[in-house]
């Protein structure tokens, strides 16, 4: 276990960035674990294209891995394409449960969550943060198409 909690992972959850809700989010979803009970929420607006994340927020509730991997997310996500974050999410899920590479660009430091393949009950809150962002984003996308 002392493999899944190591400095770099404590440091991630303890400095996660954008921790809140975003007032004028044009997309919000919350994505809960039926394993432990941790919880993410993302609030987030895209840039005029609707192509880009524009500005994020996060609210965790979750354990130590799901905290690291949402502030891996808020930390990169501002500027990031909508297509990088849904790859990040299958990246990190290849990675968990299919013995895939860890993702590369800017969700890079998801490979300090890579002895968490090892652990299948704690897959749920690592993949998260990711979950709620793509949500969220399809809300906004469905959002602008309604309009």
């Amino acid at each position: 276990m002392s493999e899944l909690y190591h400095n770099r992972i404590l440091e991630l959850a303890a400095g996660i960035p954008h921790v809140g809700r975003l007032a004028e989010a044009e997309g919000e979803a919350l994505k809960v674990s039926r394993v432990c009970g941790s919880t993410v929420h993302v609030s987030l607006a895209l840039d005029a294209a609707g192509e880009h994340v524009a500005a994020i927020a996060v609210d965790p509730k979750a354990c130590a891995l799901g905290q690291a991997s949402t502030s891996i997310l808020a930390a990169n996500a501002i500027g990031a394409s909508v297509e990088e974050i849904r790859a990040a999410l299958s990246g990190l899920r290849a990675m968990l449960k299919e013995g895939g590479a860890p993702p590369e660009g800017r969700f890079w430091e998801l490979r300090h969550l890579e002895p968490v393949a090892d652990y299948p009950p704690r897959h749920a809150s690592t993949l998260l943060a990711f979950e709620a962002a793509v949500a969220a984003i399809d809300t906004a996308l469905a959002a602008r198409a309604a309009v």
